[in-house]
């Protein structure tokens, strides 16, 4: 009796210690499972499962992939449709024609590029040419300064006359059979080899000149020259993103703002002896008063608002370089600037002697109503309310 009672005493700590070693061996079991599995988990996760962690970076991909031969037309739809673009030459005509090579028939206005965003919504593949079919629209920025991220900070507005779409068409190199050579005779002299005047390259032999719906299109035998053609073509009219080519062909007030951005800074003169106003005894000052014009898109919409601009003062008073410290786009930056070009100032004195200094100068875009065009001899109506002002202004795209 005695041994059993001394046993079911030390059942319990038995128990305890039996618990504390089985956990134990579980806890060492799972963990060798889970380095068992990890491969398992990592190889699901290569194959597109979706990870817990940050992607790397990606590198940029072209504007549009490259076009194989026999390029159909639904294979070019899901390369251009429902895409926002830009127009790379900022035209601002809503039909657009253009050759084989991507280059412009005919003329068109230019404007600024915040008014040559383009969406594609229809694509049309023939054997001479692609049809596209979209609206255009304009960039608004809300007060951004170079430091700040931009891409959060801009409306885009769509600018399209109703009933009258965006239109482009880009004209394609004509693909035909091969033609049975001819025997000909021994002294009959070769014809001059045709070159390919987009890439400067000796053509196919059997590609010439052949006139087309559009102007002068080149015959190939070839798919696979002219679906190289057709992309060359699609990049040369758009743009997917503000690439390096598209910035250098901005005005130099919109490069200096972009190399800001992609510095995350304020803008800064490119010549390092230009003074800030803060280290000068007396400060610069505009003399005249800045009142840049409007345009139809912005009246339009109803954009208006204020826009900071960055304007080295020479010693003599003149404005010299001129950059954009905070846009407000729709085309409305052109007009500042070339408003301050004319402008003048008093130069800053730096130990009583003119010095080189960068200036912010504000400017103010306003809403004209269409009265203002009324004659003077109409008085407007007498009303003992005070004006309306302009609210906020917000747009989206639909």
């Amino acid at each position: 009796m005695s041994c059993t009672a001394e046993v079911l005493r030390s059942l319990p700590g038995a128990l305890v210690a039996w618990r504390r070693r089985n956990a134990v061996c579980f806890a060492w079991a799972a963990l060798v499972c889970a380095l068992a599995a990890w491969p398992c988990v990592w190889q699901l996760h290569a194959q597109g499962q979706p990870a817990q962690v940050s992607a790397p970076p990606v590198a940029a991909s072209p504007a549009f992939p490259s076009l194989q031969p026999g390029t159909t037309e639904e294979e070019l739809r899901r390369s251009l449709a429902g895409k926002t673009l830009y127009l790379r030459g900022g035209y601002l005509d809503n039909t657009l024609d253009f050759d084989e090579q991507g280059r412009l028939i005919g003329h068109s206005p230019h404007g600024s590029y915040t008014l040559a965003l383009v969406q594609i919504d229809k694509v049309r593949l023939t054997r001479r040419k692609v049809e596209l079919q979209g609206a255009r629209y304009a960039m608004h920025f809300l007060g951004v300064t170079p430091y700040e991220d931009p891409t959060g900070a801009v409306d885009t507005v769509n600018i399209t006359p109703k009933k009258k779409p965006l239109r482009i068409t880009i004209a394609r190199e004509l693909v035909v059979n091969p033609k049975k050579k001819k025997q000909k005779a021994e002294n009959s002299p070769a014809p001059p080899a045709s070159t390919d005047a987009a890439s400067n390259q000796p053509a196919p032999p059997e590609a010439q000149a052949n006139p087309g719906e559009l102007g002068a299109v080149t015959t190939t035998t070839s798919p696979a020259h002219a679906a190289q053609l057709l992309h060359a073509a699609l990049e040369r009219v758009f743009a997917q993103g503000l690439d390096e080519q598209m910035t250098a062909s901005m005005p130099e007030f919109w490069q200096i703002y972009y190399k800001a951005v992609a510095a995350h800074t304020d803008v800064r003169p490119n010549d390092p002896g230009v003074f800030r106003q803060s280290a000068v005894n007396q400060k610069a000052r505009l003399l005249t008063l800045v009142e840049p014009p409007s345009n139809e898109y912005a009246q339009a919409n109803g954009v208006a608002g204020l826009a900071l601009y960055s304007v080295v003062v020479g010693v003599d008073g003149a404005p010299q370089q001129i950059a954009v410290s905070r846009p407000i786009g729709f085309g409305l930056d052109e007009n500042a600037v070339e408003t301050i070009r004319k402008a003048k100032f008093q130069p800053a004195l730096k130990d009583g002697k003119p010095v080189p200094v960068i200036l912010d100068v504000l400017v103010e875009f306003r809403i004209y109503s269409k009265r203002t065009a009324a004659a003077a001899s109409e008085p407007p109506a007498a009303s003992t309310a005070p004006a309306a002002l302009p609210g906020p202004y917000s747009a989206s795209r639909p």
